[in-house]
């Protein structure tokens, strides 16, 4: 992947910040022209005198309700009504893309209004339905313009610190850790087998997932993709030579992830959003939610095992039912992503219908770059321009942090939270200067909710917290989100404060050898055991590289028993191998079978029961340990 020119010097902010940028103008005057339209539309049947029918119609296109101002009387109690109704659409079109549900609203309001008139209207609509849509809009610009102020001052303080801490990032993040040398503890290995008990479950079941609905942040595939992250992450850091039940395990998410349950939010969405009633190819129009998710949890499992069986054409074939299935594989979701980057007017596009989220497509860039780094090619190239651009240009605030949400159709921002530590380790994959930059604001923007103490600093995180995983408090999430970049960058400081908080607010519980944080959703515990998983490094390397090739063509931990038998290193050299193998129940001798032997040739053992092996025709091998505790296990070519 080549490395791609910045629009700007990094370290420094946006020149475009808080700037609406040329799409972005262009549809909100599109949209101010389309609502005046309407207006003006609305108000001449009263201008003109037409039947009260027609006025109650017109005046309904001024503001939602606005008709039963005009029909008057108790009718009147349906204009506030009609607003509550009207804001609860919009959350479906925000949440399940619903652009039909605002819409419905609106305008069907007018109609009924229209239904009800009388023969005469009330003379005072044409002058209050225009000023409560006023007042609303009125309301907006005033909470924009303060939000606008804040945003610059936030600015200056960023501009001040931002060399400085620039600096210690990057000097932070050079320190990266030996792969030849990594061995998970007995808390990783616990948080691991969090993410293990439930991936190796039938495919078919989804038990310790939160189930509440497949439209937003708690919807199974999200779970799925972020446990596949962790997953790939560990494989890569630490048992590159190791498949069993690692492999078994993200294989199941992959698989799973096809299951019907999972996507086919994607029918809804594109008959309500799309108007479309024939065709719903989740790897068709938008749905980067899907297929840049998607796309990077499967690269990432491709990357971390050398596994090219996703490939294959139809290897990823969602079945709606026995008539209608799309076959798919890891080459067409990227090229999918790839499709719809090549016309997204805002150099990003949309997950629900009209929704541009800059964190999804986030996402999306970290598929097109595991695509890059499995095939060669170069979508990375292609398209990271006028991504960069569409982020710096249409989606930065005065405060130089990105704008998390806007409606593709008017050009609207909403508020969306992600933070820059939500971005930073993504950016680390694929514009590092950024990252960096991301991280250098986020970790001096957490300082003042960093308290010392005697065993070292904890982040104290305020109030209840949001848990998007399940719709409720907690601080999960957060914790895990800041302890993930602080690995990223090699940020001990930060990550320490992380996990102290993490582990002093939130519960965690070991159980039978499983470490989870009772207060938090299935995808909040996922990114926190993968911040527990991460060094220095350990996502762009998993996204980009994988593991040494060498790693890949040596001798495999093929087989043995889970969770009897733990495996908490495993690596090659390309002829050697060497492992640890963790009891994970009774202690006694456990049979481990090795694959990628070199045909009939002896190899030495130590650590095990055998001294030396001598593979069969297929290269492969077993031998048994002793397992009690940690065993150290080394096979050396004789």
């Amino acid at each position: 992947m080549a490395t791609i020119p910045l629009s700007r010097d990094i370290p420094g902010l946006s020149p475009h910040r808080g700037r609406k940028g040329p799409v972005t103008a262009a549809r909100q005057r599109r949209t101010w022209t389309i609502y005046l339209g309407m207006c003006a539309l609305g108000l001449a049947p009263t201008l003109l005198g037409s039947s009260p029918a027609l006025q109650a119609a017109g005046i309904g296109l001024i503001v939602p309700g606005g008709g039963f101002l005009a029909v008057g009387g108790w009718a009147m109690l349906l204009f506030a009504l009609t607003a509550v109704v009207f804001v609860a659409s919009l959350v479906a079109w925000f949440w399940a893309g619903a652009v039909i549900a605002p819409a419905t609203v609106w305008l069907g309001s007018a109609i009924l209004a229209s239904a009800m008139a009388g023969e005469t209207t009330w003379a005072g609509a044409p002058i209050a339905a225009p000023l409560a849509a006023g007042a609303v809009i009125l309301a907006f610009a005033r909470n924009n313009r303060r939000a606008h102020a804040a945003g610059l001052e936030k600015a200056k303080a960023r501009e001040a610190f931002l060399p400085r801490a620039f600096m210690d990032v990057t000097q932070q993040s050079a320190r990266e850790p030996d792969p030849a040398k990594r061995e998970m503890d007995d808390e990783q290995l616990a948080g691991l087998r969090y993410l293990l008990d439930r991936a190796l479950q039938p495919v078919g079941e989804f038990g310790g997932f939160t189930v509440i609905d497949q439209f937003q942040p708690a919807a199974l595939r999200y779970q799925i993709n972020h446990m596949g992250f962790a997953l790939a992450i560990a494989q890569t850091a630490y048992v590159p030579n190791f498949r069993g039940y690692m492999g078994l395990a993200q294989r199941n998410l992959i698989e799973k992830y096809l299951e019907k349950k999972v996507w086919d939010y994607w029918v809804l969405e594109s008959c309500w959003g799309h108007f479309n009633f024939t065709d719903w190819d989740p790897a068709a129009k938008d749905n980067i939610m899907l297929t840049g998710w998607f796309g990077a949890h499967v690269g990432g499992y491709t990357l971390a095992t050398g596994d090219r069986r996703y490939l294959e054409p139809g290897s990823l074939t969602f079945r709606l039912n026995d008539s209608k299935a799309w076959k798919h594989d890891f080459g067409s979701l990227n090229a999918s992503v790839d499709r719809n980057y090549a016309v997204a007017k805002f150099g990003i596009f949309a997950c629900e219908p009209n929704w541009l989220y800059p964190i999804c497509n986030h996402y999306g860039m970290l598929s097109l770059v595991t695509h890059d780094a499995v095939t060669g090619s170069r979508l990375v190239d292609r398209h990271m321009t006028d991504w960069l651009r569409g982020i710096d240009e249409e989606f930065t605030d005065s405060s130089g942090s990105i704008v998390g949400l806007r409606s593709q159709w008017t050009g609207m921002p909403v508020p969306f939270p992600v933070g820059e530590a939500g971005y930073a380790f993504f950016e680390s994959a694929f514009l590092p200067q950024r990252a960096r930059q991301l991280w250098a604001i986020a970790r001096e923007e957490i300082e003042p909710i960093i308290v010392e103490e005697a065993d070292g600093p904890r982040m104290v995180m305020p109030g209840e917290g949001l848990d998007a995983g399940k719709y409720g408090t907690g601080h999960v999430g957060a914790y895990g989100t800041y302890l993930v970049s602080a690995r990223e960058f090699g940020d001990a400081r930060i990550a320490h404060a992380a996990k102290a908080g993490l582990f002093h607010d939130c519960e965690p519980e070991v159980r039978e050898g499983v470490l989870r944080f009772n207060k938090g959703s299935n995808i909040s515990n996922a990114t926190a055991i993968m911040g527990l998983l991460m060094e220095t490094g350990d996502f762009r390397r998993t996204f980009t590289e994988g593991p040494a090739k060498a790693a890949l063509a040596g001798p495999m931990i093929e087989t043995l028993e889970y969770p009897a038998v733990l495996v908490a290193r495993a690596w090659s050299d390309g002829t050697d191998l060497e492992a640890t193998l963790v009891q994970g129940a009774d202690a006694g001798p456990r049979r481990i079978g090795i694959s990628q032997l070199e045909p009939g040739r002896r190899y030495l053992l130590e650590g095990a029961l055998e001294q030396e092996l001598v593979a069969d025709g297929a290269g492969n091998a077993d031998f048994t340990v002793q397992l009690e505790g940690r065993v150290a296990i080394a096979l050396r070519a004789a």
